[in-house]
């Protein structure tokens, strides 16, 4: 059982109409794990900053799921704000996102930015917002692997 925060960035969702944030928490649920905190902000890579800084520097936080802003429109700003603040990144995770969503969706999968790494030695995984790239995200390479990639992360130098 791990202790997961989940930060939905979005410029229109609430609490109520936050399809992916809910999804996240719903499987992390249904896998065992515990979400401390769901949170929603708008994309501002400050903003975006700022509630990442906060949910890792959470001492029961194991790690961060993040959804939305991944995109390349003019206010997708995430991936900017998050790996800014990576330590080390684990790019496998964004190369078997966009290989595993080619599939449903074809060549449009080179417009996700998915990422993934580590930011205060904590793992963070930022995926696209929409429902079906949730839980592609979350069923096939998240929830999978997250007991070992926390485990891996927290291991001494």
């Amino acid at each position: 059982m791990l202790t997961l925060a989940v930060l939905t960035v979005s410029d229109t969702r609430t609490y109520d109409t936050d399809e992916s944030g809910r999804l996240i928490g719903d499987l992390c649920r249904a896998a065992g794990h515990v979400v401390a905190s769901w949170r929603i902000v708008p994309d501002e890579p400050a903003a975006v900053t700022r509630e990442l800084q906060a949910a890792v520097a959470h001492c029961e936080v194991a790690a961060v799921l993040v959804n939305g802003g991944t995109g390349i429109s003019a206010r997708d700003r995430t991936y900017e704000a998050i790996t800014g603040l990576m330590q080390r990144r684990l790019d496998g995770f964004g190369e078997l996102f966009r290989s595993l969503s080619y599939q449903e969706v074809g060549p449009a999968a080179m417009l996700s930015r998915a990422v993934a790494g580590l930011v205060a030695g904590k793992p963070v995984f930022s995926m696209p917002g929409s429902p079906a790239a949730v839980r592609l995200a979350m069923e096939k390479l998240i929830l999978p692997e997250l007991g070992h990639v926390v485990a891996e992360a927290g291991k001494p130098t």
